[in-house]
């Protein structure tokens, strides 16, 4: 059924007139030129497709637009709106990512983490991100990343 969804985008106010079935991702790469949030398994399993939908890690891929309706959506785009964010820049610093295409959905699923637990532990640094896949293998480096801007491995605080 096709209906207007409507909600925050980035900060801002947001409604598309979609078939409320449609994936979260494709509204958002297709219909609002949003296109950090990638496609990887189609499946929900990969994390490439990762956005936050009010303070939580979503899987834009396997998450109905209706399901959103009402919230808070954050894409890589509106993260550090005004310079890097501390997660952005300790991924620049530690490499953390070699052909980036998995990097949007690894900065925002480490986002979601220090949004519930601002000083993770290295283990739950690393069980949190196993959930998000990198082909490249750079995970020792993204983990490096997030522990620093979480200010809980060497690096130093946020």
């Amino acid at each position: 059924m096709e209906r207007t969804i409507s909600f925050t985008l980035n900060g801002k106010p947001a409604s598309v007139k979609v078939e409320d079935e449609r994936m979260l991702l494709w509204v958002l790469r297709s219909d609002l030129g949003l296109t950090g949030a990638k496609f990887g398994c189609g499946e929900g399993l990969c994390g490439a497709c990762t956005v936050i939908v009010n303070k939580q890690a979503v899987r834009a891929c396997s998450t109905p637009v209706k399901e959103i309706a009402g919230k808070q959506v954050i894409t890589i785009e509106g993260l550090g709106q005004s310079g890097l964010h501390a997660i952005q820049a300790a991924f620049v610093k530690h490499h953390a990512f070699q052909c980036g295409y998995c990097t949007p959905g690894m900065i925002l699923n480490a986002y979601a983490l220090l949004l519930q637990t601002p000083k993770p532990t290295p283990e739950q640094i690393a069980q949190h991100m196993e959930d998000n896949l990198c082909r490249c293998g750079a995970h020792e480096r993204i983990l490096a990343a997030v522990g620093e801007a979480a200010g809980t491995t060497r690096g130093g605080a946020r």
